[in-house]
């Protein structure tokens, strides 16, 4: 089993991925997605919590900058539900790392 920040850089990148194809209509990675991507990934491998690290959103430590902040948090918004189509286990996963009380509707 990978560990959490390998989990979290996968979701983030399906949630990258979703959002540039669908939202944007790019086939490939555009420059800003692919940008997104790479400072989230450097974010995940410095992260202080390492194996322990919260969800983001429960986190006390905010390590995006904030116009990456707000990039991820439209991406997020965009492409959270859409996974549950598209990527329904990660999308499982990420919801229970999140807290299923955090979910709209769920609570």
């Amino acid at each position: 089993m990978k560990n959490k920040i390998e989990w979290e850089k996968k979701t983030v990148g399906l949630m990258i991925r979703l959002y540039c194809r669908r939202a944007e209509g790019n086939r490939d990675l555009c420059p800003s997605c692919h940008d997104l991507l790479h400072y989230s990934l450097s974010r995940l491998d410095h992260c202080l919590y390492g194996d322990n690290k919260p969800a983001c959103k429960k986190c006390t430590v905010h390590c995006y900058k904030p116009q990456y902040r707000e990039e991820i948090r439209k991406l997020m918004r965009f492409s959270g539900w859409r996974m549950l189509f598209f990527y329904p286990v990660e999308a499982v996963r990420h919801l229970w790392h999140k807290g299923i009380s955090d979910v709209p509707g769920l609570r």
